[in-house]
């Protein structure tokens, strides 16, 4: 299973040039959740890769590729690591009743202190994107998460200081401005009138910008000089893109539970809860941050663009049958049980037809009070008739006038952006033709007819420095990986 973003186009995390508009990029980047979800995901920050051992009496063995974990691979290592044998007996007896899940969330970290509050103000942003539809037990392993997240947060901004790697206060002062313009349009008042409406804080959000700039100007001095990709790597997977032409690429979001045998039905049931809450309007990158054992947690889930043949088989079978926006799990696969979210599926190096811009107009007409539903279905299927009869867009209005039905007309209307029956039903219309009625009593019924659609060009694919440039971010991306474990590694946590 690729846990790594298996695809060419994947998430990146390392710019090669602008750290405020990747930073920029970071905040934004969340499910179309109003200005809750817009600001709310990235409370989860930069997910936590977590290692787990899942096999009972396993040994990890150093330099084995086979036991190494998931986002390392041998030659990703750093020289200066020590991998020490870790065995793990079948049977495993806990000796006393400290359970370290129970705690204030309150932590010292190489002397810096997280608090209480900067918890609270952290998992409110997370509870807002989420309309705080959040269970206590949920919460409680938000706020863990949150906790993990800000103590990562701290030894990326604690790095960067001892690499003598400043970010002033007006550097954070302008994104935090940007991320005000792309929500509030400009209105810096009205983002800090938000925050602290729904429990945060301006200064929250500030010590996220400054620990994500911190983190890429960091990664760009200590690890992005040493990446290399050669031209030979960079031809071979142009050739191998040409080769697939035409051939279905699915971008699927992955979360996944790892289970041991004597722990199979509970990590089961866990992944049936989180089915149902994310089939309630749950944020699948929010869970998948939070949740996900897998190192694409990173990035909310996202596989990126991947063919089939790359998955196991058995998420390879579900996620056949899925359209984009749809979900299917638990899936038992081996190790532990896969949810996956189809989040888009294209042809490759071909031109996707949901990208036309399309000319419409929509023509409408409402119902009075006290309409019943078959008297409603008569005067749709009139109304569907007489404008199956206006000849194009230039009669339309006449025959909307005798109707005394509404004209509305848009040029630039991407068929992408149309929900799925009615995006379908569209793109299949000629110039002049009109989709079936649609709405309902309270509504009204309307139809849109098409005026002009300007097809997309044919995608001719990444330019050669272009896939360059994502193959040498995929490979900054696993050395941050590493960089970041080491880190905890060496850390002095002290909880309260």
């Amino acid at each position: 299973m690729p846990r790594q973003g298996a695809g060419d186009g994947g998430t990146t995390s390392a710019p090669r040039d602008g750290i405020n508009d990747t930073v920029d990029t970071t905040i934004r980047r969340t499910l179309k959740n109003g200005v809750a979800g817009k600001i709310g995901a990235i409370a989860l920050g930069l997910g936590a890769v977590s290692i787990t051992i899942t096999a009972p009496a396993q040994t990890i063995e150093p330099g084995n590729p086979e036991t190494a974990p998931s986002g390392a691979s041998p030659s990703d290592a750093s020289p200066s690591d020590s991998q020490g044998t870790i065995s793990i007996p079948q049977n495993v007896t806990i000796f006393g009743k400290n359970d370290p899940n129970v705690r204030r969330a309150t932590a010292l970290v190489n002397g810096d202190i997280i608090t209480g509050t900067d918890v609270d103000q952290r998992l409110a942003l997370i509870l807002a994107a989420n309309d705080n539809k959040v269970s206590p037990e949920e919460k409680e392993r938000l706020r863990l998460q949150v906790l993990r997240n800000l103590i990562d947060e701290t030894l990326q901004i604690q790095e960067a200081k001892a690499s003598d790697i400043t970010i002033d206060d007006a550097e954070v002062e302008q994104t935090y401005a940007r991320v005000a313009q792309q929500n509030f349009n400009q209105n810096i008042s009205a983002m800090d009138a938000y925050l602290a409406r729904v429990g945060s804080s301006p200064a929250s959000l500030k010590r996220q910008i400054r620990g994500e700039l911190s983190w890429q100007r960091l990664l760009r001095r200590n690890v992005q000089p040493f990446i290399n990709v050669s031209d030979e790597e960079v031809k071979e997977t142009m050739d191998r893109l040409k080769a697939e032409k035409g051939t279905e690429e699915y971008r699927i979001g992955e979360i996944y539970l790892a289970a041991t045998p004597d722990a199979k039905q509970q990590v089961f049931d866990n992944a049936k809860r989180i089915v149902e809450q994310l089939k309630q309007g749950g944020s699948f990158v929010a869970y998948a941050r939070q949740y996900s054992q897998a190192s694409t947690a990173a990035v909310g889930g996202d596989l990126g663009w991947i063919r089939l043949a790359q998955l196991p088989g058995e998420l390879a079978n579900a996620a056949q049958g899925l359209q984009p926006g749809q979900l299917v799990g638990p899936i038992e696969i081996p190790g532990g049980f896969s949810i996956i979210y189809l989040i888009d599926k294209r042809q490759v190096l071909m031109a996707d037809p949901r990208d036309a811009v399309l000319a419409l107009k929509q023509v409408s007409i409402s119902f009075p009070p006290g309409t019943t539903q078959a008297d409603a279905t008569k005067k749709a299927g009139e109304f569907a008739t007489a404008m199956k009869a206006a000849h194009g867009c230039g009669a339309v209005d006449g025959v909307a006038q005798q109707l005394g039905a509404q004209v509305v007309a848009n040029d630039q209307i991407r068929a992408r952006d149309l929900p799925g029956p009615l995006q379908e039903a569209v793109l299949k219309l000629s110039v002049g033709e009109t989709s079936p009625p649609f709405g309902s009593i309270a509504d009204g019924v309307r139809v849109l007819m098409l005026c002009g659609r300007d097809d997309p060009k044919a995608d001719s694919g990444p330019s050669f420095d272009q896939l360059m440039s994502q193959m040498e971010d995929d490979r900054v991306n696993k050395r941050a990986q590493t960089y970041l474990r080491d880190l905890r590694r060496d850390a002095i946590i002290e909880y309260n």
